[in-house]
This record gives structure tokens, sequence and C-alpha cells, in this order.
């Protein structure tokens, strides 16, 4: 029975992830400095830490409020690898790992509306597209509440031709941060604050353990198309990186 390639791709993406303390490019200390410059939370905090992968930020949530943090993510994998992460850090009791479609909180989760203080998400917004991802889950989030978003941006109205290319085929709608303060805006938020996640973390915590794992896969038709990709991308991410990274767009809802 044949296997549609574009599920064979999806799984080798998975596999090529699996093990790696991120599945995508951020950095502790500065998600510490966000978290910061948030200042004070409402007493019973509710966070909900959306597209999590493995759990790099549900723990950090966790850990740094010491409230409960609902970890949503479609890779059962992932989850899996959350939950023996929260065990070994001695916070499974705050954090509720759940498998599901983030693009369907209230049929998927049945939540209510205007539950969330706090949503978090780094580096999946992308999977809905940055507009539908906020206009999604604004209605989630209570009136005045926080949300912080990572998201894939331009750094110049001019980006070098290689990278351009490149990133129109693989995110067609990736834009300015001005473009995507605008589609905040219309989504129902305040942009409060952007702040560019430094180049030299992808190296430290998402390429350099990323190049690693690729020695250890085994290379089937699909992984080798899927590396490829990867090699490229780091390949124009390393001459390119003052044009486009990724931009934290912290954000009220109105």
């Amino acid at each position: 029975m044949s296997t549609d390639p574009q599920t064979e791709s999806i799984a080798a993406l998975i596999e090529l992830h699996r093990g790696l303390e991120r599945q995508g490019p951020g950095d502790t200390g500065f998600s510490r400095q966000l978290l910061q410059q948030l200042g004070p939370m409402p007493a019973n905090l509710r966070i909900a830490d959306l597209g999590c992968g493995s759990g790099a930020a549900a723990l950090l949530l966790a850990e740094h409020y010491q409230c409960p943090v609902t970890a949503v993510d479609s890779c059962s994998v992932f989850i899996d690898e959350l939950k023996l992460r929260a065990r070994q850090a001695g916070l499974a009791y705050l954090i509720t790992p759940i498998q599901a479609d983030m693009a369907e909180l209230g049929a998927e989760l049945d939540w209510p509306l205007a539950c969330i203080d706090l949503l978090w998400s780094e580096g999946a917004a992308y999977n809905l597209g940055f507009e539908r991802a906020l206009s999604g889950w604004r209605p989630f989030l209570k009136d005045n509440g926080i949300a912080v978003v990572s998201e894939m941006s331009w750094f110049t109205d001019d980006p070098p031709q290689p990278a351009f290319d490149f990133w129109s085929a693989a995110y067609p709608t990736m834009g300015s941060e001005s473009e995507n303060s605008d589609r905040a805006r219309r989504a129902g938020y305040r942009v409060l604050d952007t702040r560019r996640l430094p180049s030299d973390v992808w190296w430290k915590n998402y390429y350099t353990p990323l190049r690693a794992r690729i020695q250890q896969v085994e290379m089937t038709p699909a992984m080798q198309v899927v590396v490829q990709e990867t090699e490229t991308e780091m390949e124009l991410f390393e001459k390119f990186s003052d044009s486009y990274g990724y931009t934290f767009y912290i954000l009220q809802a109105t």
C-alpha cells in the first residue's frame, strides 16, 4: 500500500526532531526576559502553550509562575516527550499535555470562551498562518489577556533573493514585522512590543543539535528530502540572518 508523500514528509520531519530539546529556534534566557517584561499577572493564572512541541516553553512557564500550564500539540511523539521531561523536572503536577489540533480548541478541547490569561506559542502559528492563528485563538483569551507568539518575519523590505525565493516557497504568507503587527491588530490585539530572537541562539539551541541529529537518522527517500531542505535553510540563515528570523510579538487582547 502506497503512502501519501506529504504524510511521509511529516513523519520524517517528526523523526528528525525526535529527542531534541527544541523543535525550532528559541532560548530559555530570552523567554525569561520576556516573562519579566510582562510584569505582574492575575491570581489563579491560566496559561496555554500552543504548539508546545516537547515542552521547552511549557516547562519554563510552569517553573516561572508555579501555576498550571495546558500544553497543546498535535504530535503524539512530542507530547510523550513532554510528559517525560515534566516528570524529570518535577513539574508534572503543573503541566497538562494534550494532543489536539490547536486550530480546533473549542471543538476538540471544549474550552470555554475567555478562559486564558496568558497564551504562549513559539514557532507554531505558521502552521495555521499568523493571522488565522491569532484570530482563532482570540476568543479563548480573556479581555486584556496577553499573547506571546513568535513568528518568522522579514527584517527588511528588500530581502536577499535566495532567502526570499526559499521562504516564498516554504512559507508564502511570511510577512515583515510591520505586516505581522497589522495582522495582529486586525485579529483583535494591541501590539505591546516586538522582540527579535538573537541569531546566535538559533545555532546554539537548534541548528547545532539538529546537525548532530541528521547524522543519526535513517536516510529514507523522504528523510533525504527533509534533510536537504533543512540544510538549505541553515545555509541561508548563516548568510542572511540579518534579513529575517523569529520575532516575538507581545500582544494584548482588546
